[in-house]
């Protein structure tokens, strides 16, 4: 008996991270909010919603870019100028840390479910998204300039643009080669 799969499921095999190829057409504050609003109801051990997010929306996205290369070494200005201008708009995700290390790992997995689920709603409506976690995130000058403070993280950039064309799919390892059954 073949079954079918459920659109959930359907939506999560053909996600993909959009990288390039953005179309130039604005990404509207009030669908990132709407996505976000059903994003946040991912799993957050205790309720403590870990999280907190900056949006850098189109029309101020040349000015962040030109703010975020400044934090880069001259000579690797113009490339960072390149990458960063691709997506029409950012959405940076900052986790508040926690001393204990049991609490840290449950806030990094709260925020990955809430990206996650981001990538997922935001698929729907044809928005694509890529997350990022390059080493400019652990930069003290990108802290100082997202206003990030003294107990958080960023969790990363989350590249934002319109696309048209699906990127292509990429082959998963077969789940067989990953699961071992627990046997005495």
């Amino acid at each position: 008996m073949v079954q079918t799969k459920s659109e959930l499921a359907k939506i999560i095999r053909e996600r993909r991270s959009v990288k390039n190829n953005y179309l130039d057409k604005e990404v509207p504050q009030e669908l990132v909010v709407e996505l976000m609003e059903d994003a946040k109801w991912a799993p957050t051990h205790g309720m403590r919603e870990p999280w907190r997010f900056i949006f850098v929306p189109s029309e101020e996205k040349e000015q962040f870019v030109e703010d975020l290369v400044a934090t880069f070494p001259p000579d690797r200005q113009e490339n960072r100028r390149n990458y960063f201008s691709k997506p029409a708009a950012f959405l940076i995700a900052v986790m508040k840390e926690d001393p204990r290390q049991k609490q840290w790992d449950e806030n990094f997995g709260a925020i990955s479910c809430f990206i996650q689920n981001f990538q997922l709603l935001a698929w729907e409506k044809q928005l694509g998204v890529v997350w990022k976690t390059n080493p400019h995130i652990y930069e003290p000058e990108v802290r100082e300039l997202l206003d990030i403070q003294p107990g958080e993280k960023i969790a990363g950039f989350l590249h934002l643009g319109f696309f048209d064309e699906k990127p292509k799919s990429k082959d998963r390892t077969p789940i067989e080669e990953k699961l071992t059954i627990y046997k005495k």
